[in-house]
């Protein structure tokens, strides 16, 4: 089949988004639209930079030396399965980078989402739960406290993530600035 993913934005280099160097990849449309979200940009599902798999995986495979492992949040990336679990498939069969994802499901949902067992079946980490603003918890991968974070793969455990910088500010080549994170840097924003 023919997918393509909807992308609001990319960013080689977080470590705010995963245990080491991450390739993260912010998908554009989210329907859940969760108080106090932090990324409330990703939310219309507006087509906003279309990529097929095999395009995004190019994007990620020229920094792949340099990274740990590819990130997958949003938005809401489970919005867009069955393309997300063609680009996993791709990331898992042509590299070693591990796979962490994020989304607003529980994970007891998500199997029955068109493409949901096909993208837990490439993840390693899964951040899964509704964003609850009166719960902001701003650490170890979770954004509010009822959040769970899940295992799927022997790859990581608790302790990969106690050391994760809550938040980072990084400054592009061509002057933006991305303020990317849970704990207190408010939503992915870039300019310049």
């Amino acid at each position: 089949m023919d997918y393509r993913l909807n992308v609001h934005a990319l960013l080689p280099g977080s470590r705010a988004n995963g245990p080491g160097s991450r390739f993260v990849v912010w998908l554009q449309g989210c329907a859940r639209r969760c108080p106090g979200c932090f990324n409330p940009d990703t939310h219309p599902f507006a087509p906003r930079r279309l990529m097929d798999p095999e395009q995004l995986w190019r994007e990620v495979e020229a920094h792949a030396p340099r990274s740990e492992g590819v990130t997958v949040s949003g938005g809401e990336p489970l919005a867009q399965a069955p393309a997300l679990a063609e680009f996993l498939a791709i990331v898992r069969a042509r590299s070693s980078l591990s796979i962490a994802v994020f989304t607003g499901y529980e994970l007891t949902e998500i199997p029955a989402l068109p493409g949901g067992r096909a993208v837990l079946a490439q993840t390693d980490l899964l951040v899964a739960g509704p964003y609850r603003q009166e719960l902001h918890w701003g650490k170890e991968l979770r954004g509010s406290s009822n959040q769970q974070v899940h295992f799927l793969t022997p790859r990581y455990r608790q302790q990969d993530l106690a050391e994760l910088p809550s938040g980072e500010v990084l400054i592009g080549r061509d002057g933006s600035v991305i303020r990317t994170g849970l704990g207190g840097f408010g939503q992915l924003t870039s300019g310049g």
